[in-house]
């Protein structure tokens, strides 16, 4: 017998022995055991779960409303300020005119963030939640001009903020 014919016959047996699950001879020292992994960990890793995505959706929807009910209060105080009541002595003495210049600009910025979050990009994630911050602020010093609309407003921008900062991965 050859020497070639005696290292196939020990590996053929190896083998044999490794399907048996008793490993033997030099196929017991090739044989390394790895951990399995744990179920959906490749899942996981891979990606932000369905409800972060449903949830980042939800807020680009959310925030380019939000944008064009901005865009529109503030083409309101422009068009026809006299509509508006302004209270005496508010602390933030600003004309209904110059708050619709602020609120016109402030909800196209938020609406084009609203159309930008939806490539669920994290510079847009983080410029959504700043905008929403911003434009919550401002319905809240715009609550004496139009209280109901303000507070609505506040609510939707709120919702945003926690639909953004929502946790994005799921691990088990």
């Amino acid at each position: 017998m050859s020497s070639s014919d005696q290292s196939a016959r020990d590996t053929a047996t190896g083998a044999q022995g490794t399907q048996a699950g008793a490993p033997s001879g030099e196929a017991a020292r090739q044989y390394v055991p790895r951990q399995a992994p744990r179920p959906g960990a490749s899942e996981a890793m891979a990606g932000p779960s369905g409800a972060a995505m449903g949830f980042t959706i939800a807020a680009a929807v959310l925030m380019m409303m939000s944008g064009v009910w901005n865009f529109l209060e503030g083409l309101a105080a422009i068009i026809r300020g006299s509509y508006f009541v302004v209270l005496p002595n508010y602390a933030y003495d600003l004309s209904v005119r110059g708050w619709g210049w602020f609120h016109l600009i402030l909800g196209a910025v938020v609406a084009i963030a609203g159309v930008a979050l939806l490539t669920d990009l994290l510079w847009a994630r983080i410029a959504g939640v700043a905008l929403a911050g911003v434009s919550a602020i401002v319905n809240f010093l715009y609550i004496p001009y139009q209280p109901v609309w303000s507070i609505a407003l506040i609510a939707i921008d709120a919702v945003i903020i926690w639909a953004l900062l929502a946790p994005r991965r799921e691990y088990t």
